[in-house]
C-alpha cells in the first residue's frame, strides 16, 4: 500500500493565534494532530509539545527498531509516547504559571503496509471515506457523546446541545491519561481525514463527505474543508490531515514492506 499524506490548519476568523499543531511523516507513514487549551498562548504549548515529541520519538524507534515492529509492538510504542507528553505537558504546566491548566486533544495513525494503527485522546477525530461513505472511526471523549452512549442524547441532539468543549480526556490534565487504541483494515482507495473540532463544529458529517467525495487532489480538498468551514463561521482553530492510500501499482516491495515484511 502506497499512502500520501498531507496537512492544512489555519487560525479561523476569530481567535489571534492558532492552538492546534500537526506533523507527519511520509517515509514511516506517521500523522499526528492536536488541539491545545490553557490560558493565552498555553494551549499551543501543549498541542505543540504533544504533536513534535510524538512524532520525532516514533520516527527515532520506527527507524532503529522497525523491522522488528508489529501493531502490538507500535500500539505499546504509540501509548508510551502519549504518556510520557502527558507527564511532560503536565510537568510543565506546574512549573510554569503562565501554563497553568493547559493541555491538549490529541489523534495519531501509524500506518503499517494495510494496517493503521490509530490513538487518540479527547475530541479530534478521524473519519474514513471507503467506497463513497463516511465513517467516524474514532469516539469522541467528552461529556456529550458519554449522554449519547447512555441514552440521554441521541447523536442529532448532541450535535446541537450545549458542553461541546467539555472534555473527559485530555493530555497534561492528570498524572495519567488513558489512551485509546485500535487497529484497522486499510484497503486501496481508502481516504482518512484527521481534524480538529475546528472543522466539525462548522461543518456536518454531509458536508465532510460532499467534499472528499470529489476525489481531488489533497491540497485541494484540505483548503476547501478549511474555507466551508470558515464560511460557516469559523469559530475556533481548523486543522485537517488527509491521509490517501492506494495500492501499489507493481509487486516491487516498497519501504514499509521491507521493513515489516508484510508484500506490497
Amino acid at each position: 500500500m502506497n499512502y500520501t499524506l498531507f496537512a492544512q490548519t489555519d487560525p479561523g476568523l476569530v481567535r489571534s493565534n492558532n492552538e492546534d499543531s500537526v506533523a507527519l511523516d511520509e517515509t514511516f507513514q506517521i500523522a499526528v494532530l492536536a488541539d491545545g487549551m490553557g490560558g493565552y498562548n498555553a494551549g499551543e504549548v501543549a498541542s505543540g509539545m504533544a504533536t513534535s515529541f510524538i512524532l520525532s520519538e516514533l520516527v527515532r524507534w520506527m527507524s532503529i527498531d522497525g523491522q522488528q515492529a508489529d501493531v502490538a509492538h507500535v500500539s505499546r510504542f504509540i501509548e508510551m509516547c502519549i504518556s510520557k507528553s502527558n507527564r511532560s505537558i503536565l510537568n510543565a504546566a506546574v512549573s510554569n504559571p503562565q501554563y497553568a491548566g493547559m493541555g491538549t486533544t490529541l489523534v495519531v495513525g501509524v500506518f503499517l503496509a494495510s494496517r493503521l494503527v490509530l490513538a487518540h485522546v479527547g475530541d479530534s477525530r478521524c473519519y474514513r471515506w471507503r467506497e463513497g461513505a463516511l465513517e467516524q472511526i474514532t469516539k469522541d471523549h467528552s461529556m456529550l457523546q458519554e449522554q449519547v452512549d447512555a441514552g440521554v442524547l441521541t447523536p442529532e441532539q448532541a450535535s446541537v446541545a450545549p458542553g461541546k468543549n467539555l472534555l473527559t480526556r485530555a493530555l497534561g490534565v492528570e498524572e495519567a491519561v488513558r489512551v485509546e487504541i485500535h487497529e484497522h483494515a486499510v484497503q486501496g482507495g481508502d481516504l482518512y481525514l484527521m481534524c480538529s473540532d475546528g472543522l466539525t463544529d462548522m461543518l456536518d458529517t454531509r458536508a465532510i463527505a460532499g467534499i472528499l467525495a470529489t476525489g481531488e487532489s489533497l491540497p485541494m480538498m484540505a483548503t476547501e474543508l478549511v474555507d466551508q468551514a470558515k464560511s460557516n463561521g469559523g469559530r475556533d482553530n481548523i486543522t485537517v490531515l488527509l491521509v490517501q492510500a492506494a495500492e501499489c501499482a507493481s509487486s516491487k516491495p516498497g519501504l514499509m514492506s521491507r521493513l515489516f515484511g508484510t508484500p506490497s
